[in-house]
């Protein structure tokens, strides 16, 4: 996943901003949504965002720890960030400097001493009390928040205004789980966003609410463990299924969708939802890792690879209509030809629409990282390349599969050229059309005429 800096403008009603803060955001729709509320929690200090930090006088690094070598890159950046804060102190200006994320949880005595110009380190269960500890940075401290909040995060944080939603566009995310006790071999999630917490019903429908009230059509709910959403002991302990149907009640929600699944908390009740619910997109992401069940037990998936078959197979009974996504691990320490030659055989098997494929590289504190028998990365970077070269013929084929179908989308954004617009397809694909006489926000009906490899173009149904 690319890197992305959050821009949010200021209400126009809002008094003349005073401070900037640019985020920049690495990683995961996790780390968008939780950048979108720090800025949320920031304006009410007289914080706005700018999408430069040259303009900053705060300057937030919200990071990820899964991708290879991520706190390399951290400090790297940090790096960059050390020379700005100089300059811009020698003529007179002042800049502070946090990290914030997944890495800052991991390493934040580290970061600390490495990086002398950071003020600030705070983990992503802490970023509610992120206000209160910048005016401790401005008492002169160095601030490092990465201990496990007591008390619930998400009702410490304001709501965003209207404004800041419409701005952000048509389809926004919602956090309505986090942590992971499922602990893979491979993973730091339990170690850097910690067990599994499920937010209430009530509090998630009243965020929901409020989003649409601001013209979000599409709500994406998020969690590192998104079906393990448990509701609450006074709610009865409903799971995914009974939210989404909750959600799917509320006036002007017109789009559904969740991320990232495991499949062993695919229960009955999500199953139906994908059959019963039209607001919930035929889409699901669901990673599987490798198609070799004795690597599945090495990364204590706690599963198999023909249960893995099995869910799919129930999954497409109750919805014909959906396009698979999955993840997927190569190079896993002591990963023969035969265990890579069962991955291929699984990705033939399901068939996915879409799909990420990484080497796997070691994370230090995970279990994966003691054991023996590491792949060379030779030999890593060629089954990766054979892997993807499946992955994209497949995504291609169920590109043009679409070609000539008939399909509502939902607009989001202006298009490159004169009078187009991008919207995205039940299936997530990127959706180009020329279209006259609408707005963001519309879902029209088109035809797809074309497939490239990562995105269609569609031409407007006339009714």
């Amino acid at each position: 996943m690319t890197d992305q800096t959050l821009l949010a403008p200021p209400s126009a009603l809002a008094p003349a901003p005073t401070k900037k803060v640019f985020v920049k955001t690495y990683g995961c729709q996790m780390n968008v949504y939780d950048s979108d509320r720090m800025t949320d929690a920031l304006a009410k200090d007289g914080y706005v965002a700018t999408d430069n930090a040259e303009d900053a006088d705060l300057v937030l690094l919200n990071t990820c720890h899964i991708r290879e070598k991520a706190a390399e890159k951290v400090y790297s950046a940090l790096g960059r960030l050390r020379d700005l804060k100089k300059r811009k102190a020698g003529e007179g200006r002042e800049m502070m400097i946090g990290v914030a994320g997944c890495v800052a949880q991991a390493e934040g005595d580290e970061i600390l001493r490495r990086a002398p110009a950071v003020d600030l380190v705070i983990g992503p269960q802490t970023y509610h009390r992120l206000p209160e500890a910048l005016k401790r940075v401005s008492r002169g401290e160095r601030v490092l928040e990465t201990d496990y909040a007591i008390e619930d995060k998400f009702e410490h944080l304001p709501a965003p205004d209207k404004a800041k939603t419409r701005a952000r566009g048509v389809t926004a995310f919602l956090t309505v789980q986090e942590g992971c006790d499922k602990f893979c071999t491979f993973c730091v999630v339990p170690y850097t966003r910690g067990s599994e917490v499920s937010r209430p019903m009530a509090q998630i429908v009243a965020e929901a609410e409020k989003l649409v009230s601001a013209g979000v059509r599409e709500i994406t709910l998020l969690g590192q463990n998104v079906n393990a959403w448990h509701g609450t002991v006074t709610s009865g302990g409903e799971g995914l299924g009974a939210l989404l149907q909750r959600l799917s009640e509320i006036d002007g929600l017109a789009r559904l969708r969740y991320t990232t699944s495991h499949p062993r908390d695919m229960d009955d009740s999500l199953i139906e939802a994908h059959r019963s619910l039209p607001a919930l997109m035929p889409y699901l992401h669901l990673p599987v890792q490798s198609g070799s069940d004795r690597i599945l037990k090495a990364m204590n998936r706690r599963h198999t690879a023909a249960e893995y078959v099995a869910l799919v197979e129930r999954i497409r009974r109750a919805q014909p209509n959906l396009a698979l996504s999955g993840d997927f691990i190569v190079g896993f320490p002591g990963e023969t030809d035969a265990d890579f030659e069962d991955t291929l055989s699984l990705v033939r098997t399901i068939g996915y629409a879409q799909a990420f494929s990484f080497k796997y590289s070691t994370r230090p504190g995970t279990p994966g990282a003691d054991l023996k028998d590491q792949v060379p990365e030779d030999i890593k970077a060629k089954r990766l390349e054979t892997l993807q070269a499946l992955l994209l013929e497949q995504q291609r084929a169920f590109n043009e599969s679409c070609i000539g179908r008939t399909i509502d989308l939902l607009l989001e954004k202006p298009g490159r050229m004169p009078g187009q617009l991008i919207g995205r397809s039940p299936w997530l694909q990127s959706v180009n059309v020329d279209a006259k006489g609408v707005e963001i926000g519309d879902i029209i009906k088109v035809r797809i005429t074309a497939a490239g490899p990562n995105s269609l173009f569609a031409d407007v149904v006339d009714d």
